[in-house]
């Protein structure tokens, strides 16, 4: 975090501004990137895992438990997830 002065924005509101005063539709683009990772997902679960990292167009994908928790550039180093 930078030593900056003024307001945080949390995570919820910059969606929702993108949603909203950005006329991004965040349902679409949540559809749009679940169908492209479910091939990964049906793979993962054909050998019974239920933590994983997909990797796709430069960016790695962590999953647990069928919920995608966070997305990083494949260059920063992988930590694990927290329950």
């Amino acid at each position: 975090m930078s030593d900056r002065q003024g307001l945080r924005i949390s995570d919820h509101a910059l969606v929702r501004f993108l949603e909203r005063a950005g006329g991004h539709d965040i349902a679409a683009i949540r559809d749009a990137l679940s169908a492209s990772l479910d091939r990964a997902r049906v793979a993962a679960g054909a050998v019974a895992e239920t933590e994983y990292a997909i990797v796709a167009d430069g960016l790695s994908y962590v999953v647990r438990h069928g919920t995608v928790v966070t997305v990083l550039e494949q260059t920063m180093p992988p930590k694990k997830v927290r329950p």
